[in-house]
């Protein structure tokens, strides 16, 4: 890597402690809690669980371990390194959206609500949550400012614990496909999940909870990056010029927004790069696990199996770091933290649960509707209780963005009724 670029990040990452903080003062953090030593720390922590594995897996593989392997763990091997062929007996088809039984439009449409309900409670709630426990102190008083929670890698802990339990037995209660792909498969999107959580929670130390929100927005550019790469996919017009219309409004948001309450450049641009960590890992997770829908699994297996290896990645790291009694030791002493934490998760379970019910109900497109509105809602609630402020043309760019997103929904419907093949809508299994 070239130094200039070098350079750059070092500048991102020194100067981390005035983002977002209510006291200007406060001495500088030691370099050991600057964000890009615990990303590479992180890093290192999943790869001590990832490098081993890769290499088992190719041991297994040249092997040839399916043909002669045997024993008490051929079935464990089999399962996590070759997978399991499905049978046409077993198979639980996956059949596209049907038409429900009761046909009133006034059934659809309370569905639709509770739909539309479940989605903005869940993922507006997880959202002013997030803001809070990231950017607000805890147990302050009239003599102590009180003290913040730092460690990213915990809630997604957390977040990721309650989805692995709420997928488990949603598979155990409903009857779900014979499982076909090879176990280790998951960890991939998984590790890309994780990264882009982390991203996300500490990226709200250094930007505004809006710029986060329309960065999210944006990430229709890198997907269909992604998809160009990973999946070879071809796009429309319409698409590049929709994607356009996004750039523009997000630089026209960016550009004209003051920078917030005791922020500098340099914190600014390190929100960005973790901006930008999120959207790429992001990304490559909604393309991966498009991929892996090829094996004809549920939705809910899919929850489960990248929510088993976040959980055996974060725990392992949390681990080797000593920061898992840490995080456990913060929710002791602050009871609304464990509260906040237990509702997060709680939202982030149930939203994608929502998700699932909705595209199967009502389509990607009724849910893209809902979840671009929900973005919209989230930048007027954290404005309206965080006292963030947006200019009049940061305002035109935010309209400018959702407007183009909205246009792309009603691009893809007008696709598919002329018959055409339309584009894949990005995979909605981790939104969180």
């Amino acid at each position: 890597m070239d130094a200039r670029w070098w350079a750059v990040l070092v500048l991102a990452a020194l100067p981390s402690a005035g983002a977002g903080g209510e006291n200007p003062e406060a001495p500088p953090e030691p370099w050991t809690q600057l964000w890009f030593f615990r990303f590479l720390v992180n890093a290192a922590g999943y790869a001590s669980f990832m490098v081993p594995g890769y290499l088992l897996v190719q041991y297994f593989r040249r092997k040839n371990y399916l043909e002669t392997g045997r024993g008490l763990c051929f079935p464990l091997v089999k399962t996590c390194v070759f997978g399991n062929e499905p049978k046409a007996t077993d198979e639980v088809p996956l059949a596209p959206r049907s038409e429900p039984a009761e046909t009133s439009p006034t059934w659809q449409a309370l569905k639709l609500l509770f739909c539309a309900s479940g989605l903005q409670v869940s993922y507006l709630t997880w959202g002013v949550l997030q803001e809070r426990v990231m950017t607000r102190s805890y147990g302050a008083t009239a003599t102590s400012p009180g003290e913040r929670f730092s460690d990213s890698q915990f809630l997604v802990l957390m977040n990721r614990v309650l989805a692995l339990i709420v997928a488990g037995f949603y598979c155990i209660l409903c009857k779900q496909p014979r499982h076909g792909a090879p176990m280790y498969r998951y960890s991939f999107a998984s590790l890309s999940n994780v990264l882009s959580s982390w991203c996300q929670y500490e990226a709200l130390k250094f930007v505004s909870f809006p710029t986060q929100v329309l960065a999210k927005a944006s990430k229709v550019i890198p997907v269909m990056l992604m998809g160009k790469l990973v999946s070879r996919r071809s796009y429309e017009h319409w698409e590049y010029l929709t994607a356009g219309l996004i750039s523009i409004g997000v630089s026209m948001f960016l550009l004209s927004s003051g920078p917030e309450p005791h922020s500098s450049p340099a914190t600014t641009l390190s929100g960005l790069i973790l901006l930008a960590g999120y959207i790429a890992f992001d990304s490559f997770t909604s393309n991966w696990q498009d991929a892996l829908f090829a094996y004809k699994m549920s939705s809910v297996q899919m929850m489960f199996g990248v929510n088993f290896f976040s959980c055996l990645f974060t725990v392992g790291s949390l681990l080797e770091q000593g920061a898992l009694l840490e995080g456990v030791r913060f929710m002791g002493r602050h009871s609304e933290f464990a509260a906040h934490t237990l509702l997060l998760s709680i939202c982030s379970a149930c939203g994608q649960l929502f998700i699932f019910y909705t595209i199967g109900q009502f389509g990607a497109a009724v849910f893209t509707i809902i979840m671009t509105l929900r973005q919209a809602f989230a930048i007027l609630l954290s404005c309206l209780l965080y006292g963030h402020t947006i200019t009049v043309v940061g305002g035109l760019g935010v309209a400018v963005v959702f407007a183009a997103l909205l246009l792309r929904v009603y691009a893809r419907g007008r696709l598919k009724q002329r018959g055409k093949k339309a584009v894949p809508v990005e995979s909605s299994v981790q939104k969180v």
